[in-house]
């Protein structure tokens, strides 16, 4: 159950690595938001998601 809850808020978390307008932003604001929600490997998650993220929306 705990293990649900946290992957169930983490991938909630996951949409706030989209916020911002270059690549840096959004792997720091998912790195912000991994780390709330499960510390330090959440952080790690949530700026490789904010830098996938980034480099999908990136103009080529």
């Amino acid at each position: 159950m705990r293990t649900a809850l946290a992957l169930t808020v983490m991938i909630a978390a996951t949409g706030l690595a989209a916020c911002g307008q270059t690549i840096e932003q959004r792997a720091a604001t998912g790195a912000v938001a991994g780390a709330v929600v499960a510390g330090p490997v959440g952080a790690a998650v949530g700026g490789a998601a904010g830098t996938a993220v980034g480099q999908a929306a990136k103009d080529d």
